[in-house]
């Protein structure tokens, strides 16, 4: 059993520390190492009602209207990783252990929270308010990992940004609390980060650890020290001190570069664990401008590309990044549940298995396709640079296939 949660790490960065007015996101996203990610796109809904909404395990009411939302997610679940919606909202999880064992009776997954924040919540604190009723309302558990041999259960936190905001959000089954930030750089990882500011929280939360006899009611309440394991207090995250390096100069690129540092730890690939998949947003706090936000899609930033997304109508689907679907034949939607693993490559990340290989065993040539590939997301970063700073409005039709096309020519450079 993995009993450590994965070393997953997100960052936001807000200006003055980051330039141009933009509020910078960020989160690699650490998972068992086989594991693939895909990159979906839903467009906005309504719904009847009483319709109910079907998550990675429960069934739950549906709402009248979803946003359009963007996801990185593992391809055997209903939920994400990290995403956006075209509010500019962004939404990333991460798998802690408290002191309470996490439920391995099926409930919402942290994923799912993810997903669900995102479709419901058109700010920050839309989205916070959320997932904390449906964590009261359903509870959090079941298995985390595409795993029929064991249950890999965890708490879970967010960390949940918008234009203006960000909130740290962190749970223990359905009791939470929050802290707000709108200044400097800020990390989260897979451990308790919250300490004696909090914002917001559950209401019978204080009276609940009492009960539990782990704060007295005289001491500053400290959520961290109530509810981490015992020797769980290290400070976390190396990359905040490369950004904080940086302060007033901390870019899009600043951020890949944080994500794809493997001496810090930022960037994973370890026995057990490995970054599958990585996101990058950039939130200007001028509404008159899009967000924009890049996603790899593939495994490991260090030997992936980061390609743009914009929210625009009719956006163009793209099922290169999408895994296969296996209906109700999923052995993750059957009980009991994964008793196999179906094949859920898609086609970017085996065109990308591929480039790893030639990585491995022809370094020239491998070098060379890595020089090529950079150079394209470069050309990526530059057009959305030029898009950021311009005066006139930006025409949707410049973007409805941006995704699609640096997907494409991404597979064309592999072939």
């Amino acid at each position: 059993r993995m009993a450590a949660a994965p070393p997953s790490y997100c960052f936001v960065a807000f200006p003055p520390c980051s330039k141009d007015g933009l509020v910078v996101f960020g989160k690699n996203s650490a998972r068992p190492r086989d594991e693939v990610q895909e990159v979906v796109y839903f467009a906005a809904a309504a719904h009847d009602p009483g319709s109910k909404v079907e998550c990675t395990y429960i069934e739950i009411e549906q709402v009248p209207k979803t946003h359009a939302i963007v996801l990185s997610r593992p391809s055997w679940l209903w939920g994400a990783e990290m995403g956006a919606n075209e509010h500019g909202v962004c939404v990333a999880n991460e798998a802690v252990m408290t002191r309470e064992p996490a439920s391995e009776s099926e409930a919402l997954l942290g994923m799912d929270l993810v997903r669900l924040g995102l479709e419901r919540g058109a700010t920050a604190k839309e989205a916070l308010d959320v997932i904390v009723a449906l964590l009261e309302e359903h509870g959090q558990g079941g298995n985390y990992y595409e795993d029929g041999s064991s249950c890999h259960t965890f708490q879970s936190a967010f960390l949940i940004v918008d234009r203006n905001e960000a909130w740290i959000l962190e749970t223990s089954g359905k009791y939470w609390a929050a802290e707000k930030i709108t200044e400097g750089v800020k990390c989260i990882c897979n451990q308790l980060s919250l300490t004696t500011k909090i914002d917001a929280e559950h209401p019978e939360l204080r009276n609940y650890v009492r009960s539990q006899g782990w704060w007295n009611g005289d001491s500053d309440f400290n959520f961290s020290e109530v509810f981490s394991l015992a020797d769980d207090h290290l400070a976390c995250c190396s990359g905040r001190e490369s950004l904080e390096k940086q302060s007033g100069d901390v870019s899009a690129q600043a951020m890949i570069d944080v994500l794809r540092d493997k001496d810090s730890g930022v960037c994973v690939d370890s026995e057990s664990f490995l970054t599958t998949a990585s996101i990058v947003s950039v939130l200007p706090q001028d509404p008159s401008f899009p967000c924009v936000h890049y996603f790899t899609g593939t495994p490991d930033p260090s030997r992936s590309i980061f390609k743009p997304f914009i929210f625009v109508d009719d956006v163009k689907l793209v099922p290169k990044v999408q895994s296969p679907s296996f209906g109700n034949d999923d052995p993750a939607k059957k009980i009991p549940r994964f008793q196999e693993k179906p094949d859920r490559r898609h086609e970017l990340y085996k065109a990308h298995e591929w480039a790893q290989s030639l990585l491995e065993n022809d370094q020239d040539k491998g070098q060379k396709l890595m020089r090529i590939m950079l150079d394209l997301e470069k050309q990526g970063l530059e057009a959305m640079e030029d898009i950021l700073t311009r005066t006139e409005v930006l025409d949707p039709a410049e973007v409805v296939d941006l995704f699609y096309d640096c997907v494409d020519t991404e597979l064309k450079f592999f072939k």
